[in-house]
């Protein structure tokens, strides 16, 4: 008997396209899809065919729990082709409640999650040894906290005990119920900003008067924002204006310092000043101690033997014959002096 090769798909080797969805049947390979185990699985056996590992959930909201808790799904073994089941509207509505997205938007969530290789559109609540055996399931991976839902304790309990159940890790601290309370918690924030985006209080389910209060506030909030940004432009001007007569007194303080330099070495007590003031002072003190000499005078012209000398004009004649002034006392005393010491000299 001739033995049949696999042909079962294998895992994305590129990310330009999104994960297909699974059709009727899953996978058309006509071998024989002997169980494996984990410890066969860790080794990368069979190598003909990658393990296949399946993981549910509802994926509401996708956020990076969904995302890490898949990564970890798809690592578990070195070859692994993972199939990601999301459950409808009807069965999660019926379940567990309502969802923010729906069904067609949280299948093609999973359809680009780089993780994947393959989406289950209306997946199953609980898993069926039929399900499995359709999508030639080897392990199923979720996390290890029993998940009691629709009148059973935990809904993976027989592939647990079938040893086909792969535990994952919870990411703490982001769940779709996390996100879902905020937003409940900072209503009035989210409706608020809605509203300022453009949407309109019946989309919003919004009534009335909650619609006049948060425009109120809107408006508010951007009085708000502009007296805090005229506030920081005006510390940032108060700012620029002390650095800048700090640099102007700086400078003003360099200009003065210079000028009483400049004043102290010209007019100070050993300053150039002085120095010249001396100088001229010198200078006038020897003038007037040492005058010039007088420019000599002219010889007298002698007269021409040739010409008579000219007759004295009436003036001089006046003046010639005007009587001289009688001495004064002083000089008749002092010429009185003059003779009696040349007198003595004679002697």
């Amino acid at each position: 008997m001739e033995e049949l090769e696999h042909s079962c798909p294998h895992p994305r080797t590129t990310l330009t396209e999104p994960a297909i969805f699974a059709k009727e049947t899953s996978c058309d390979c006509r071998a024989p899809h002997e169980r494996l185990t984990i410890k066969q699985a860790c080794r990368g056996t069979p190598v003909d065919r990658p393990v296949r590992v399946y993981a549910d959930g509802i994926f509401d909201l996708f956020h990076s729990g969904h995302a890490r808790a898949l990564m970890q799904a798809k690592n578990l073994f070195p070859n692994t082709y993972l199939i990601v089941g999301v459950c409808s509207d009807e069965l999660t509505h019926k379940y567990k409640g309502f969802t923010v997205m729906d069904e067609s938007e949280r299948y093609e969530a999973l359809r680009h999650c780089r993780y994947v290789d393959e989406v289950v559109r209306d997946a199953p609540w609980t898993l069926s040894h039929d399900f499995l055996h359709k999508h030639k399931i080897d392990f199923v991976a979720h996390d290890d906290i029993p998940y009691s839902s629709a009148g059973s304790e935990d809904v993976y309990k027989h592939i647990k005990e079938a040893g086909m159940f792969v535990p994952t890790q919870r990411t703490e601290g982001i769940s779709t119920s996390d996100l879902i309370t905020r937003i409940v918690r900072d209503y009035d924030v989210y409706a608020r900003r809605n509203l300022q985006r453009g949407y309109t209080a019946k989309e919003l389910n919004v009534s009335y008067i909650n619609e006049k209060k948060y425009r109120l506030q809107n408006q508010v909030d951007r009085m708000k924002e502009k007296v805090r940004t005229v506030e920081e432009k005006s510390k940032h001007f108060v700012y620029r204006v002390e650095e800048r007569s700090h640099d102007l007194i700086q400078k003003w303080e360099e200009k003065s310092r210079e000028f009483i330099g400049n004043f102290l070495e010209l007019f100070g007590p050993d300053g150039t000043w002085k120095q010249v003031f001396q100088e001229r002072s010198g200078r006038m003190i020897s003038y007037a101690l040492s005058p010039r000499g007088s420019p000599c005078s002219s010889p007298p012209r002698e007269h021409s033997p040739l010409r008579s000398p000219s007759p004295p004009s009436p003036s001089a004649r006046w003046h010639s014959a005007r009587p001289s002034p009688p001495p004064s006392p002083k000089g008749a005393s002092a010429s009185i002096s003059s003779m009696s010491e040349g007198d003595e000299d004679e002697k």
